[in-house]
């Protein structure tokens, strides 16, 4: 057994990227600036997006992307049970309801026929979700959103590097359509905390820039800075949901360093595939039918509880016995007793969701994995299964 814990992810953070960061603090330019404008332009460049957003988290990318969509009180937005709770929370943030469309066990992405079984005419947007860095079936997503008049939110948070028919997860798709990534110390990349949003549509880019600073047409970096003017005007209403510096400085080195991350989370969720095939009681992810890049973000089987005779909870105890940390991705939304009284969706509602919610678990997934832990994190599962 291995003497030192095994997590389920850590941050690969270098010494460049602390430099910067100690760059920023002497500057004594902390909050959004120079730093972040150029993480922007970065971001929006690998990513193929006219405009890249930065906001402080996820959760708030996905709140002002419905926001400057006018989603609000009476207007219902359609999205996946197997996501974190931001996804939702940020539909309930803008007084309109989310409504759960069933998965496919397989891809663990939201089905599209579901999407429109889903549909009422109060539906104005939908969110789907790129599951562990699989992409969704867009192509049919979109043609849904367009015969309803509705405005597609890609819930990026896994899909930092993924590409779906040749064109990375972030890349401008139309009008009315965003993409919301995640920065947490668990993704692809990090800055600590921070998310970004990604469009075309120059409407809603103008109208996030307001809303992520107040309502206010001019950011502190536009108002303090030395060709900078002290003059602004406040349009609407906005939150406080900027980048600072200090975080984009660390942006900035992650995403020179993005590729390589992700070539070293491929090989480890190779290695798993490979080591872990016909292992009684565990049942590995399986790869969509369409043309897509995987970007790793998590690894994903079920823990085949019939077979085995106890549940993934007891698999995970079992792990962490052994020194090797496993993680929860996800219980199905609708089982929690918040979103159940929000939806009147239980158990029973969505078979599919509640299949995987039962079963599913993470394996330690990150860049700075030696082949030696991955070899104990497997040698572990074996034991466990009874499969040494």
């Amino acid at each position: 057994m291995r003497k030192e814990f095994l997590p389920f992810a850590k941050p690969s953070i270098s010494e460049e990227a602390i430099s910067d960061v100690a760059d920023s603090i002497r500057s004594g330019w902390l909050a959004m600036g120079p730093k972040t404008i150029q993480f922007e332009e970065n971001f929006a460049k690998y990513t193929g997006a006219s405009y890249a957003l930065s906001v402080n988290s996820a959760t708030a990318g996905l709140h002002c992307a419905l926001m400057a969509l006018g989603v609000g009180p009476g207007d219902e937005v359609v999205t996946t049970p197997m996501t974190f709770a931001a996804t939702v929370n940020a539909i309930l943030f803008t007084g309109a309801k989310p409504v759960f469309a069933d998965i496919d066990r397989n891809t663990l992405d939201i089905v599209p026929e579901n999407i429109e079984r889903a549909i009422t005419k109060a539906t104005k947007a939908v969110i789907p979700v790129h599951f562990a860095g699989t992409p969704c079936d867009m192509d049919k997503i979109e043609a849904i959103a367009a015969a309803h008049g509705l405005a597609v939110i890609e819930d990026a948070a896994h899909a930092l590097g993924a590409s779906y028919k040749g064109r990375r997860i972030g890349a401008d798709r139309g009008a009315r359509h965003l993409s919301v990534f995640s920065f947490h110390p668990t993704k692809n990349i990090t800055t600590g905390e921070g998310g970004m949003i990604c469009t075309e549509d120059e409407e809603l880019a103008e109208r996030i820039m307001v809303l992520r600073q107040n309502g206010m047409s001019k950011g502190a970096w536009n108002r303090y800075a030395a060709k900078g003017s002290a003059n602004y005007d406040i349009f609407f209403p906005g939150l406080k949901y900027t980048m600072m510096d200090i975080q984009a400085a660390i942006g900035n080195s992650q995403m020179r360093e993005l590729e390589s991350f992700n070539r070293r989370r491929a090989e480890i969720a190779g290695f798993y595939l490979r080591e872990l095939a016909g292992i009684e009681g565990l049942i590995l992810p399986k790869r969509a039918p369409w043309d897509y890049e995987h970007s790793w973000h998590i690894f994903t089987p079920f823990v085949d509880i019939d077979r085995l005779g106890f549940t993934r909870d007891e698999f995970m105890a079992r792990m962490k016995e052994r020194n090797i940390g496993t993680a929860l991705h996800y219980q199905a939304l609708h089982l929690f007793t918040c979103y159940h009284e929000v939806t009147g969706m239980g158990r029973g509602d969505l078979p599919e969701a509640e299949y995987v919610s039962d079963r599913i678990v993470s394996l330690p997934l990150f860049p700075a994995m030696t082949d030696g832990d991955a070899h104990d994190a497997v040698a572990a599962i074996k034991e466990v299964c009874g499969k040494c």
